[in-house]
């Protein structure tokens, strides 16, 4: 079952920059990357909103919903930064490049919200070997970057 998720990590990761490239072209037709975010984020949410009707997904009582924290409702607003954010750079640095950085940011924070188990995440320990594993993905990015 975990060669199952980690083929679907590789996927989900594989769709990161074509997403950014659709987006960068939607970018072209509606002429601005916030306006193509909104046009993507449209869409996503139609699509989520069609699946849990056909899923039949129970939807939770309002009041529980707005129990949780204050902080879960960023999740939106990092979502909407990282599509607009992608609509502006992938043009910039080219999908490698761009992929490349991303990637190294999102090591450097999993690192630390794995070692402290911050928002919820079992502790994983930042072992001299993750932290070179992490090491070694900016060097991927500088070697991408420069050649």
């Amino acid at each position: 079952m975990r060669l199952f998720f980690i083929v679907m990590s590789f996927l989900f990761g594989a769709l990161a920059p074509t997403q950014a490239g659709v987006n960068l072209k939607l970018r072209g037709f509606v002429g601005d990357p916030v306006l193509a975010a909104i046009v993507s984020f449209a869409v996503g949410t139609l699509s989520l909103l069609v699946y849990a009707y056909f899923t039949k997904v129970p939807l939770p009582e309002g009041s529980t919903v707005l129990k949780g924290p204050w902080w879960m409702w960023t999740g939106g607003f990092m979502g909407a930064f990282f599509v607009a954010a992608a609509v502006v750079v992938a043009p910039v640095l080219g999908a490698g490049t761009m992929m490349c950085w991303m990637v190294a940011g999102q090591m450097a924070a999993s690192l630390v919200l794995d070692h402290y188990g911050i928002i919820g995440y079992a502790v994983r320990e930042a072992t001299m070997g993750r932290i070179v594993g992490a090491l070694l993905v900016v060097v991927g990015a500088v070697l991408i970057e420069k050649f």
